[in-house]
């Protein structure tokens, strides 16, 4: 059966499925909820072979910050740091190093928002790095308690805490890496370079014994986003036609940084008074033992080099994407739209006698714009912009509507009760996948590390409540059977796969000691958490040959990428973020160019379960992209995004799977006569 499953290609599996579907049904898929078992015969009929999707999410990392320098297999091209001769293969300044430089701006205008200021400078170092909010104590002087971790003051401690989704050699990772400085200092681990670094990237893993250290994070929020990213038609070419030089980055961290919730200006500012300096420059290097797993399944999988965070800016307007394909906006609660509190509502513009220092935003400050509407503080130059782009993309912004732009809670608890605290967005009626899924007895579940604590509204839950898209809706959270059967814990996820029952689609999320975000994870406790999870998925044989795992972050967390971005509307879409897709469908270590983003993933669903698109405006209406051989990652039909099918082959024979590498960590020996990188972005 399972030979003969491996075997089908797309053009045979719809004639195929039928006579699979009673089997399969009853040995890999039972049902979820009562409403559900058996599984319904709706999640058996696919467009492809697969009948399984599981969307593992981490977190605010860009593609270049993860493979700026990844040199792909014979025959395949990458567009990163090391292609274009921004770095070289062992992390230093390579011959075009000055395409990443970044500049210093002035904005001193009170009465508007400069998306693309005119007055800049290059930066001659950059700022120094800051250390931020990082934990600050040495792993060789432990405290005596782990009442705040990371890192944990013993290995039994951290045991405790995330054995159960963990392998035991990763759990260490959790007990060393903190800065052992002061917060908000310049983060002097870079020893004599520290301010002196040059202008561009700089291998960020070089601070420590290995890239497993605590780092700071730098600014990713939605105004912000747009001006690092300095988009302006007027810097147009044929291959960045919407003349976006993610050149301001460094400046703008250093200006405003995380956002002023309204405050004056701090006294006697430096560009280390927002505690970030050039953090977002940082990246790592696959190339000197980074990020071991990722390199391993790029290498035998697939990963995409244009995959985008949907939403400029951070966690929660991205993470909504995954499940909606939209933007969700400010209600009374009843579901109508409503008028925000003042406090809430996002102003980028500098206060007087300032450089940059936005007026009200921050994380309990502004996070909503009203961008239907051209006067409000920072929408009439992202209109006037999305406007001058020759497709004249639709912003699509419904008239009067408050969009959420960053991170405020969902307006509901784990236990169904409607979320009352200050910085929460409604109750939202806009649908999600979810809808649609139900409607069609697709069977599906969101997996949230720490779920059972957080239902239990306990105050150390790990559970990151802004990332579950399902949590802002109404039509959803009002229902506990539905609640009860689709919203779960890891430790059920793991029971679902070790008895062969998980369903058609599963969203996964690692709680906030492993999604790797900066500052509070770091990026291999994410690849651990998703090194775990895979080979779960890979020990069940049945499950395995009809699964496809996409591993990606929510962001990119504000750091620099050199790639293309697409405006799609006036949300986004923001800087590339790593796409890796683990599939006995996805072999041979390909790199897949098709512009894509969050809403990708939904359209995936679409099409391989014969679904209809969301609503009439959510992003899965788009088509998908055409694009040229000889310009690989620009749309000619912007904006459009991609289903992720190419990133199959689904007429491939795959009798001959990999033996499972096991658990372990270091770069596959096979890859070691690769041939050499060239320039550009042409084969390596």
């Amino acid at each position: 059966m399972n030979v003969e499953r491996d075997r089908l290609s797309l053009g045979r599996c719809a004639l195929s499925v039928a006579g699979l579907a009673s089997t399969i049904a009853l040995a890999v898929h039972p049902g979820l909820a009562s409403s559900q078992s058996p599984m319904p015969d709706a999640s058996m009929d696919t467009a492809s072979p697969i009948k399984h999707v599981i969307v593992i999410v981490g977190e605010n990392r860009t593609f270049d910050h993860v493979f700026g320098a990844y040199k792909p297999r014979h025959g395949q091209s990458v567009s990163n740091l090391l292609s274009k001769g921004i770095v070289t293969e062992d992390g230093k300044p390579g011959p075009n190093f000055s395409l990443a430089a970044q500049y210093t701006a002035v904005a001193q205008n009170p009465n508007r928002f400069d998306l693309s200021p005119r007055d800049k400078r290059l930066y001659s170092v950059l700022p120094a790095p800051n250390t931020g909010s990082t934990a600050t104590r040495a792993s060789d002087t432990p405290t005596t308690a782990d009442t705040s971790p990371p890192p944990f003051a013993t290995y039994a401690a951290a045991q405790q805490r995330e054995g159960a989704v963990l392998y035991p050699d990763d759990i260490k990772q959790l007990t060393y890496g903190a800065t052992g400085l002061p917060q908000k200092v310049p983060d002097t681990r870079f020893g004599a370079n520290t301010f002196a670094l040059p202008n561009g990237p700089y291998q960020i893993s070089r601070v420590g014994p290995d890239y497993n250290q605590y780092m700071n994070s730098p600014v990713h929020r939605f105004y912000q986003n747009w001006q690092q990213s300095d988009c302006n038609v007027a810097h147009a070419t044929r291959d960045n036609p919407s003349g976006c030089k993610m050149d301001l980055f460094a400046w703008v961290e250093t200006s405003a940084g995380a956002g002023s919730n309204g405050r004056p200006i701090p006294a006697n500012f430096t560009d280390q008074s927002t505690g970030e300096g050039a953090t977002a420059l940082g990246y790592y290097n696959v190339n000197t033992g980074d990020m071991p797993y990722f390199y391993q399944l790029a290498r035998e999988y697939t990963i995409s080099d244009n995959y985008h965070q949907p939403v400029m800016g951070g966690t929660g307007a991205n993470s909504i994407m995954i499940g909606t394909a939209d933007a969700l906006y400010y209600t009374d609660g009843k579901g109508n739209a409503a008028r925000p509190p003042q406090l809430q509502i996002e102003n980028p513009r500098p206060q007087a006698n300032t450089n940059n220092w936005y007026t009200q935003d921050g994380y309990s400050g502004g996070s909503y714009s009203n961008c239907s509407d051209r006067g409000q503080p920072g929408v009439g130059a992202v209109r006037r912009y999305l406007d001058s782009l020759p497709y004249h993309p639709d912003a699509n912004c419904s008239p009067g509507k408050w969009y959420l732009l960053n991170n405020y809670n969902p307006g509901y608890n784990g236990n169904g009760s409607v979320n009352t605290s200050e910085f929460t967005i409604p109750p939202s009626p806009v649908r999600t996948i979810g809808d649609t899924l139900l409607e069609k007895s697709i069977s599906w579940k969101y997996y949230g590390e720490g779920w059972q604590t957080f239902a239990a509204q306990s105050p150390t839950s790990v559970y990151c409540n802004i990332c579950n898209p399902f949590l802002y809706e109404s039509a959803i959270m009002t229902k506990p059977d539905i609640v009860k059967a689709h919203l779960q814990d890891t430790s059920d996820l793991y029971a679902d796969i070790s008895k062969g029952v998980l369903p058609a689609v599963s969203f996964v999320k690692p709680g906030g000691l492993l999604d790797g975000h900066p500052e509070s994870s770091k990026f291999g406790l994410f690849e651990a958490f998703t090194h775990k999870l895979v080979d779960a998925v890979k020990s069940n044989p049945a499950l395995w040959a009809s699964t496809a795992i996409f591993i990606t972050t929510d962001e990119g967390g504000g750091y620099y990428d050199s790639g293309y971005i697409q405006p799609v509307d006036f949300f986004g879409d923001g800087p590339r973020i790593p796409l890796i897709v683990v599939s006995p469908y996805s072999r041979g270590g390909r790199v897949v160019h098709e512009y894509a983003d969050h809403a990708s993933i939904v359209k995936f669903i679409d099409r391989n379960w014969k679904l209809s698109p969301i609503t009439s405006r959510s992003r899965d209406n788009l088509p998908n992209p055409v694009q040229q051989p000889d310009s690989p990652y620009v749309p000619v039909n912007a904006p459009a995004i991609g289903d992720l099918f190419q990133s199959f082959r689904f007429d491939h024979d795959h009798r001959h799977d990999d033996d499972d590498h096991g658990h372990g960590h270091g770069h596959d020996s096979k890859d070691d006569d690769d041939a050499p990188g060239s320039k550009g972005m042409m084969p390596f």
